[in-house]
């Protein structure tokens, strides 16, 4: 068997958006991303814990139903459901894992970019191995302050890959969010708050950042290993 076929593809649990669906960004992912991209991801798609509690941007265009990972008031600074929401996602990784990392759209990627905060200080995801891995496309920080300031006071050393579209309204707000982590891959795209196709500077930037973090974790894992070993 070739180095192609022993390869291990990198397991990623997918958080879709507000008032989304695992369904809709599994099809959104698999119908826009490069094979070569696929090729080397294991994506794990599920719905968030809480049916929507009102009117979804998608309708029209996604059939329902529809979900919400947590709820929040019209500063974005008040959570409702916030711990139910994490207990949820780590329940998910031990259900379905163990994982990799997490792959996080809009109100999923603002989940997966600061939990890999929350857990290098051991505040949530405590059960479950260490994200090695984020890949946030449209993300933004947390806006409550006791929650921010738990995710972001220290640098996330996790390896992060960050989706930035011209359009996007959450444009600010993700590049804020690059401040938080270190040595942040950046892909930027013309579109809007959408999971974008690659141009082929960007598609060349994920396959190597992609091959770097599965050498990282393969010899991690060799690590482990020989450590293991009587």
């Amino acid at each position: 068997m070739g180095s192609e076929g022993r390869e291990r593809k990198l397991r990623l649990l997918c958080l879709h958006g507000f008032r989304t669906s695992a369904d809709i960004i599994k099809k959104q992912l698999t119908g826009k991303w490069h094979q070569s991209v696929l090729h080397k991801l294991d994506l794990v798609f599920v719905d968030a814990p809480f049916p929507s509690q009102g009117k979804s941007d998608v309708e029209g265009i996604f059939d329902p139903p529809y979900y919400e990972w947590f709820q929040f008031n019209k500063e974005f600074t008040e959570y409702l459901n916030f711990d139910e929401c994490l207990d949820y996602i780590q329940d998910c990784m031990i259900k379905h894992g163990p994982f990799d990392g997490l792959l996080g759209f809009s109100q999923g990627a603002i989940l997966a970019a600061g939990l890999a905060g929350l857990q290098a200080k051991g505040l949530a995801l405590t059960k479950v191995p260490k994200i090695k891995v984020v890949v946030i496309i449209g993300g933004a920080k947390f806006r409550n302050p006791s929650v921010a300031e738990n995710a972001y006071s220290s640098p996330i050393q996790c390896p992060s890959v960050h989706f930035l579209g011209d359009e996007d309204f959450l444009k600010p707000y993700g590049t804020e969010l690059l401040e938080s982590f270190i040595d942040p891959l950046v892909i930027r795209h013309p579109k809007g708050h959408t999971i974008p196709r690659f141009d082929e500077k960007g598609l060349d930037s994920m396959l190597s950042f992609l091959e770097r973090i599965q050498k990282d974790v393969k010899e991690e894992k060799q690590e482990i290993g020989l450590n293991n070993t009587p």
